[in-house]
């Protein structure tokens, strides 16, 4: 077995990579499968963290362009990423993977509350820590959360798992034309407003000098793959 490249990891999981082929909520098929992947990876001695966004279930965007005050709106969108945690949590404490939810918005009856070093604390006794509510402020994105909990955590990586095998030039569901990039850099990322993860996250990532890796996670065993350097992915770093 090849040895890990990174001892400790966050795993960035959009709402809609929960979705599977459903229009809205969670595809408990695609959750487990996910779960599985990550349990792979703690297989490997490596400590990870999990944040998740709430778009399969309420997109505090959608609700501002639709009238609704934005900070309320995004308050809604960071409980929907709590329903995911847990449902996060569910699906690997059913493959025996110990796991702690942590919520920016205190809600003790159903969580802890997020402490950075009782987190810290959980990842090296080997606990899988999901990290929801995103950064518990309106007008962040999940992207800014994961960033933000990635440097926290004093994590080695940024993995971002999204519906491709990479960071592309265009959509490549799209247009078949379009170019995957190997490696790019922060600036680059900025420069070509390449809509991967936005740009507070990317300015975020970039400081604390913590790489960020695009890879599809709907490919079985992606993610243990390219924690041992394997398969495709993009690699977002300084050169």
């Amino acid at each position: 077995m090849t040895a890990p490249i990174y001892k400790r990891v966050l795993l960035k999981l959009s709402g809609e990579a929960l979705m599977g082929n459903r229009d809205y909520g969670l595809d408990n098929a695609t959750v487990r499968a996910i779960a599985e992947d990550i349990k792979s990876v703690v297989a490997l001695g490596v400590e990870v963290c999990v944040v998740v966004g709430g778009g399969n279930i309420f997109r505090g965007v959608a609700g501002a362009s639709s009238g609704m005050d934005r900070a309320q709106a995004d308050s809604m969108g960071m409980l929907a990423t709590v329903m995911n945690a847990l449902a996060m949590q569910s699906a690997l404490e059913r493959l025996d993977v110990p796991t702690r939810v942590q919520s920016a918005i205190p809600m003790s009856s159903v969580c802890e509350p997020f402490i950075r070093r009782r987190a810290e604390r959980h990842m090296e006794k080997g606990r899988v820590v999901v990290f929801a509510a995103g950064s518990g402020n309106p007008f962040f994105t999940t992207d800014t959360a994961a960033a933000l909990r990635a440097a926290e955590m004093r994590c080695d990586a940024l993995f971002k798992g999204t519906q491709v095998d990479g960071v592309y030039s265009a959509d490549p569901r799209k247009n078949p034309n379009a170019e995957r990039y190997v490696t790019l850099t922060y600036l680059d990322m900025l420069a070509r407003d390449l809509a991967v993860m936005d740009a507070a996250a990317i300015s975020l990532a970039r400081e604390n000098k913590l790489p960020i890796i695009v890879f599809n996670i709907h490919e079985p065993g992606a993610f243990t793959a390219v924690m041992q350097g394997e398969g495709r992915f993009t690699t977002v770093v300084d050169l």
